[in-house]
């Protein structure tokens, strides 16, 4: 029996949502004699990336990464690089605060298939930016849910025609060799360098519930002192919008700027995810 499954890093809980819905939707369109649901793998926690992960030719993997900067997430590439695919099927799904993804799906893609995988389908899902309540706000949104539940049930009538049949990479939007990370600009060209930025706390709101240290995904906030980011911030702002208080918050000029330009340019534009899935 074949067994599907979700493998996601999700700071805010958007490319969570995507990737569980295909996995299950995916299942439940599959024969359930042939093919059963497994335990999702949420990497988003520092500590869960300390293992490997290995898999082989009875597993499907559903892998979401959000894009940070049109690409996956630097922070996450040496993990990535431990993952022993081991003729599993693979589902690359990108998720993006509705800019563009660039070249992060094909940079995903590329990685699964070095890693020993065979991708049979891939996709770009929008979700609210990671900056902002106000670009792609809400998002996925219902329109979203419907098109992620079409695209896993479309992967998987691949999945069964294809049966024992190893696929060539599934064809993705983007460039090889891949992209530069996307660098934020001013409206001069001049480059604003937003890397070492980190989210204030505001004393007087944090009740030291400890929200924020479970929700950074560097591990940089310790249990001892709630709110302050002392390691690697990597601006999932996780922690910013899971806290209750509204405790944490950005007041970096440059940071606030590329945020409101973000805003100015894309808030009043919906991108609708794309969806690739090679016909046989």
């Amino acid at each position: 029996m074949k067994t599907i499954r979700g493998m996601f890093f999700s700071g805010t809980g958007t490319t969570e949502k995507i990737v569980k819905s295909v996995a299950s939707e995916m299942a439940a369109a599959l024969p359930a004699g042939a093919f059963a649901k497994a335990a999702d793998i949420d990497f988003t926690p520092p500590e869960t990336r300390k293992r490997v992960y290995t898999f082989g030719a009875d597993d499907i993997v559903v892998f979401g990464t959000p894009v940070i900067a049109g690409r996956v997430p630097n922070v996450l590439l040496k993990f990535l690089n431990t993952l022993e695919g081991g003729g599993a099927q693979a589902v690359p799904i990108v998720l993006y605060g509705n800019r563009n993804y660039d070249d992060a799906l094909i940079e995903l893609r590329n990685i699964l298939e070095e890693r020993g995988f065979h991708t049979v389908a891939a996709a770009a899902f929008i979700g609210e930016h990671s900056f902002s309540k106000v670009l792609a706000a809400g998002r996925p949104d219902r329109e979203d849910m419907n098109r992620a539940g079409a695209f896993a049930r479309a992967a998987a009538v691949r999945i069964k025609t294809l049966g024992k049949r190893i696929p060539e990479p599934v064809e993705v939007r983007g460039e090889t060799p891949v992209r530069d990370y996307y660098k934020p600009r001013d409206r001069h060209g001049e480059y604003i360098n937003i890397l070492k930025v980190k989210p204030k706390l505001d004393a007087e709101r944090c009740t030291a519930c400890g929200i924020c240290v479970d929700a950074c995904p560097m591990g940089s906030i310790r249990k001892s002192a709630p709110g302050i980011v002392e390691g690697i911030c990597i601006k999932c702002c996780g922690c910013e919008k899971k806290c209750p208080e509204g405790a944490l918050y950005f007041d970096d000029p440059g940071y606030i700027y590329h945020k409101e330009e973000l805003e100015y340019l894309y808030a009043g534009i919906r991108r609708e995810a794309e969806v690739f899935i090679p016909e046989d």
